[in-house]
């Protein structure tokens, strides 16, 4: 296992436990999203490490790609969701959305 491998392990377990964190501490449906998508990009990074470590750079950068458009495309979707939610509610706290109703 080379040292730039392990620097991005490394880099991958801060943002993990970052958005772990900012996922079980706020309340906030923003701030959840944002720990979301940190948590992404450390899969992306580890994507990228393991693909420099097995010298297959091409899939790497494919699926990192394909993870890139999933993410925006439910970046959106949650963005969609959270404006419904303030729209109806005033408040994006999670504390608050009591009535939700489908």
């Amino acid at each position: 296992m080379s040292l730039l491998f392990t620097l991005f392990l490394v880099g991958a377990a801060l943002l993990i436990a970052i958005g772990v964190y900012g996922i079980v501490v706020t309340r906030n449906l923003m701030r959840i999203i944002l720990s979301v998508e940190v948590l992404t990009k450390a899969v992306t990074l580890v994507m990228i490490g393991a693909g420099y470590e097995t010298g297959k750079m091409g899939m790497a950068q494919s699926f990192v790609i394909t993870i890139i458009v999933i993410e925006v495309m439910l970046l959106v979707i949650a963005t969609g969701i959270l404006f419904g939610a303030f729209k109806n509610n005033g408040s994006l706290m999670t504390d608050q959305l009591n009535n939700l109703k489908g």
